[in-house]
Order: structure tokens, then sequence, then C-alpha cells
């Protein structure tokens, strides 16, 4: 998956919100200054035409930024954002919309940390334009949304450059490096309302194996260090939601550790926290309903049975409904991490990370 920053960078440009070229194109690139000159140019048109941003963004133009965040590889960071940057336009962007937008669009670029890439790569290569033009090109882009630059995306694009030949960043659509998305969008029992996994499909499609359960993502890094965590552990790291974290901190560092110890290919990790677009392996974040809420992440015991299946997109807890009542009843939520300030306010105002973590709804 590509770093967040990329990302949304990226996606924010397929919206029409930025200016094309500008996602990928280096900071010390020759290009950059001509790009902040066409920046104020594009400014004054905007403001001659009226044309503001709640013009530009429609429910097409996620859509169309959805699929090329899946082409690109984009980071899972994206389907929390993205919802967030719908609803705030007061448009609908769901989980399923991701899932289904996978289910249609081919993984084509080879960036780290799963693949050999970076941006810069990608910009020698053609840049996201370039993307973009291929995309629209097979049907996968509306075309007709309107952009910042006063035109449309297919006007855009018209004139601009294809992939240079013989580039080896994008893949051809004949020979994607995933038929379908890397995003997946899991349900079960273990995530009833879902849980967001980054599967390249170099981790495999499935994985299954007991729970080994950390309720800080310290408690985890100590938890590594002791030798508690073992090859084919299902490792949860939980009250690291909106609320429980508070804020959903993003776990680089149990990949990092994992990966230090030459664990990462053999556990797969489960938390209600988020991935930073660095973290790689066979991991599932965005748990909801978090365990602050008292989801079912909250009452998994260690050595229970857990099942991720990336085919069929489902993460099960494999214990019985009975089992599981008399776990709920029995649980109470521990005391917030933070009583006071502008954080404990958020933990009070902060919706599910299903419903992209907003706060003033």
């Amino acid at each position: 998956g590509m770093f967040t920053a990329n990302t949304m960078a990226a996606f924010v440009e397929c919206l029409g919100l930025s200016l094309p070229y500008s996602s990928s194109t280096p900071a010390d690139a020759p290009e950059k200054p001509d790009e902040c000159a066409r920046a104020g140019a594009t400014i004054r048109r905007l403001l001659d035409h009226d044309l503001k941003p709640r013009d530009v963004v429609t429910r097409a133009s996620l859509l169309n930024a959805v699929r090329l965040t899946i082409a690109l590889g984009g980071s899972t960071n994206a389907v929390l954002h993205s919802i967030a940057v719908a609803r705030a336009f007061g448009l609908e962007l769901t989980l399923d919309d991701w899932q289904r937008e996978s289910a249609v669009t081919p993984l084509l670029c080879d960036f780290r940390p799963s693949g050999k890439y970076v941006m810069e790569d990608l910009h020698a290569a053609g840049g996201v334009p370039a993307v973009m033009k291929l995309l629209l090109d097979h049907g996968l882009l509306d075309g007709s949304t309107m952009t910042g630059t006063g035109r449309t995306l297919a006007e855009n694009l018209r004139g601009l450059p294809p992939l240079a030949a013989g580039q080896l960043v994008v893949r051809p659509f004949a020979a994607p490096l995933k038929p379908d998305g890397h995003i997946r969008v899991l349900r079960g029992t273990l995530a009833p309302d879902g849980a967001v996994a980054k599967i390249t499909g170099k981790e495999g499609r499935h994985f299954a194996g007991p729970a080994r359960v950390f309720d800080a993502e310290e408690d985890m890094l100590a938890g590594l260090e002791a030798g508690r965590i073992a090859k084919g552990d299902v490792v949860v790291i939980r009250y690291e939601g909106p609320k429980g974290g508070p804020g959903m901190p993003e776990m680089l560092a149990p990949t990092a550790a994992l990966a230090g110890c030459g664990l990462l290919g053999d556990v797969a990790l489960v938390t209600d926290g988020r991935f930073s677009g660095g973290s790689h392996g066979f991991i599932a974040g965005h748990v909801t309903p978090e365990a602050a809420d008292g989801g079912p992440i909250a009452l998994i015991r260690d050595g229970d049975r857990i099942t991720i299946d990336a085919e069929r997109d489902s993460i099960d807890l494999e214990v019985g409904v009975d089992e599981m009542e008399r776990r709920r009843a029995g649980w109470r939520r521990p005391p917030d991490r933070v009583s006071r300030g502008a954080l404990a306010r958020y933990v009070r105002t902060v919706r599910s990370a299903a419903e992209g973590c907003v706060t003033d709804e």
C-alpha cells in the first residue's frame, strides 16, 4: 500500500479539488514552482466562475476517487477519511460502496511497502493523471465530473500524455497485480459493522488461529518482548478505537516490531485502531463496534479461535452464542483514558469508524 499522505493526495486530485499532477509531483521537482503559479491562476478562475467545492465533489467524483485509490494500492486510511469527507459534503459513502468498487477494480500499482516502487517512480512514469487516463479508457471513471480547473475530468485528461512506454510501476489491465481490490471490508461475528483489511494477495487469502489479546498497543509490544506471541497467532489489539484510543491511533509500531522479530508473515493482526500506510502483513483494522462500545472485540479471550477469509470477506470469532451472551453480561466498560479537555469531549461526540469518526452529527 502507498503511504496515507500519498493516498489522500491522489484521492483529492481525482475528486477534482487539486490540480492535475499535484499529488505525484515531488516537492523538489522543477514542475512544482509552475504548479504553484497555476494554483494562483486557478483560484482566480474559480472566483470568476463562482465554482465551489460542492460543485466539484459529488457521489460520482467520490466513487471515481475510490476506484483510483484501489488501482493505486492505497492505504486503508482512505476508507475512513473518504467516508468523513463525503459526510462533510452531505453525501453518502459507505463501507459497502468500498466493497462493491473493490470487487470490480483491479490492483495495478506495485508500491511499497508490499511492492517495490514509490510515488516519485509513478511521477516519472506519467503521474496520477496517466493512471486516471488508463482507468477512464477502461470505463472505470466517470469523465463527466466537474473539477477545480473549471473543466470536467475527461477534459482535463484529454491533452495529457498516457503512461510512458516500458514503465513498470503500473501493470497493464490484462496482467494486474490482483484482479480485484486489495482493500476488503470484512464482516462477521467479530466485526458485525465491518472491519477494513488490506490484502494484496501476497499474504494469502485465509488465516485462522488462536487469539492473543492485548488491551493497548504498549501491552502488545511488551507481550512480544516477553515471548507471548507465537507463529500462527491472531494478535488482537483493542481499546484503540475512536473512543477507546481515544482518536484511533495508527499502529505502525506493532507491525514494525513483528517484522523485526520475523513474525509478520506468520501472524494476523486485528485491531479497532487503524494502520499507517506503512504497515503491511495480514492485518485488519477499523473493527466496529469498537471495544469501548462493547463490540465483540471486547469479549475475545486468549485462545479463542479467529478465522479471517479474504475471499468470502469474513472475520469470525469461533465462540458460541451462549458463551458470548455470558461474556457480554459480565463486561464493564473500562474508565476512559482521558476524562477532561478536548479529547474527553471528542470521545463523547465521535461516531464509529464505519461512519468516518465524524464528531459533528
